[in-house]
């Protein structure tokens, strides 16, 4: 209680050290990443590249189960980068080292988040904030791994062995290959953000369970044409792959929020205990 008695500039005072506790971490763990760049661009950033990664051999076991001889399921496939920038791969060291430290920051981020607006809360309020902000927390890496292991190998080897022609040879630079993967990961993380993002336009009022249900159509072409965006692929399996879940996340919001006409019974009755 003691906090909603702060002026504005304490307020003020409090965040911008939530601000440097943030940053301070990010700032650790991208030096510790740009230290062991070396080893996670060979293990990890790159891993996709070579035939083991261990989605293709899932593919290949499942073709192997289901005596499946379409090449989907039995590719071998091997890239190799060039670099045809002198300065890109002291960049994207740098570059990395930092979207790692954002990506794996997040918890700690949310926790900051919570430790500033838990005070100014009720305590039915803090509980359902505490559960958005964790399932924010589990989702978003979700979405990552999701985007590392099936959605960013199926979209790199459709797009590294398309030809449009059969006298023009493909030949993957480094810049290429780091903007995808950076920005395919990160999409699929930010993606499976949706839950929250409904809950707090629900707590805003702008958006009810009825209202979702209502337009459930007209979602789910609006997340066919996202997950074709994400995944230009043209392939009909991985347009499922990534639809398929983010309208599982479409469902999950209309789970997670509650119908105006429940608010406002619930309302009424605040109101009237009070």
């Amino acid at each position: 209680m003691a906090d909603k008695e702060l002026t504005f500039w304490d307020h003020l005072d409090e965040l911008r050290r939530v601000l440097f506790r943030i940053l301070g971490v990010w700032f650790v763990l991208a030096v510790g990443y740009f230290i062991a760049m070396p080893y996670l661009f060979d293990n990890v950033v790159l891993a996709p590249c070579h035939n083991d990664f261990i989605f293709y051999d899932l593919l290949r076991y499942i073709g192997e189960v289901f005596d499946l001889h379409d090449e989907f399921f039995t590719q071998e496939f091997q890239i190799k980068l060039i670099n045809i920038n002198l300065a890109a791969p002291f960049f994207i060291h740098i570059s990395t080292a930092f979207w790692m430290s954002v990506v794996t920051a997040a918890p700690y981020v949310f926790f900051e988040i919570w430790r500033f607006v838990s005070p100014a809360l009720y305590p039915n309020e803090r509980k359902g904030v505490r559960k958005a902000l964790g399932l924010g927390t589990v989702m978003f890496f979700v979405g990552v791994l999701l985007g590392y292991f099936m959605v960013y190998p199926l979209t790199l080897r459709f797009l590294s062995t398309y030809q449009l022609s059969a006298t023009i040879e493909n030949q993957i630079s480094l810049n290429s290959y780091i903007d995808n993967f950076m920005m395919l990961v990160l999409c699929m993380g930010l993606a499976f953000e949706l839950p929250l993002v409904t809950w707090l336009l629900s707590l805003l009022g702008l958006v009810h369970k009825t209202f979702l249900r209502k337009y459930r159509r007209h979602a789910v072409v609006i997340i066919v044409i996202v997950a074709a965006v994400i995944t230009p692929t043209g392939d009909p399996f991985t347009l499922t792959v990534v639809a398929v879940p983010l309208y599982l996340l479409y469902e999950m919001s209309i789970l997670m929020i509650k119908d105006k006409k429940a608010d406002e019974t619930e309302e009424i009755i605040e109101t009237g205990e009070r």
